[in-house]
């Protein structure tokens, strides 16, 4: 039996709300992308489906962090959203795509990185590992949900300024994503 991505987020946010137009019109435009990649390196069914899922998951932990701007009311930075729905993708049986959503946030968090940040996040690499959490997360960077750009895609450039806040080595790591992933 095939897997419903929107089944499971259903769980958590009420279909009627406006964050889960947000959180599905995000995640419906990374998994297209990512689909399109997929489909062009060569990618297997079986890994083409898995991105799709993961795709789709990959921001469910929102609603438990405080991002007003776009509707999440919950009590935690936005920041722990990836090892939240790690947890809730866990506790759903589904431990390949709860990695995704761990590992996604920025280009990854490395345990230097997690080091630095306050005590929010679990001490633990948090960087994308296999080829589909990379390019799943590449994907991420591209789509806001910022409620008024849902759809838009942002520019390479765009995004190389936004990384560069964290330091060159985040900018370099999606260069090379790029580059992998652009061909």
């Amino acid at each position: 039996m095939k897997m419903d991505p929107i089944q499971i987020i259903s769980r958590y946010y009420p279909p009627e709300s406006p964050l889960f137009t947000t959180l599905i019109t995000h995640s419906q435009a990374v998994a297209k992308k990512a689909a399109g990649i997929a489909e062009k390196i060569g990618l297997n069914e079986a890994l083409m489906e898995f991105i799709h899922e993961a795709a789709m998951l990959h921001d469910i932990g929102i609603f438990l962090t405080s991002a007003p701007e776009i509707g999440c009311n919950g009590k935690l930075p936005y920041l722990c959203h990836g090892y939240l729905g790690h947890d809730l993708l866990l506790r759903e049986g589904l431990p390949k795509h709860a990695l995704v959503c761990e590992r996604h946030t920025g280009t990854g968090l490395n345990l230097e990185d997690v080091g630095r940040l306050p005590k929010i996040l679990p001490y633990r690499p948090l960087e994308p590992v296999s080829l589909e959490e990379k390019l799943i997360a590449y994907c991420d960077k591209f789509f806001s949900k910022d409620p008024g750009k849902l759809e838009e895609e942002r520019s390479v450039a765009d995004i190389l300024d936004g990384l560069r806040k964290y330091g060159d080595r985040k900018a370099a790591i999606f260069t090379d994503w790029h580059e992998q992933f652009s061909k």
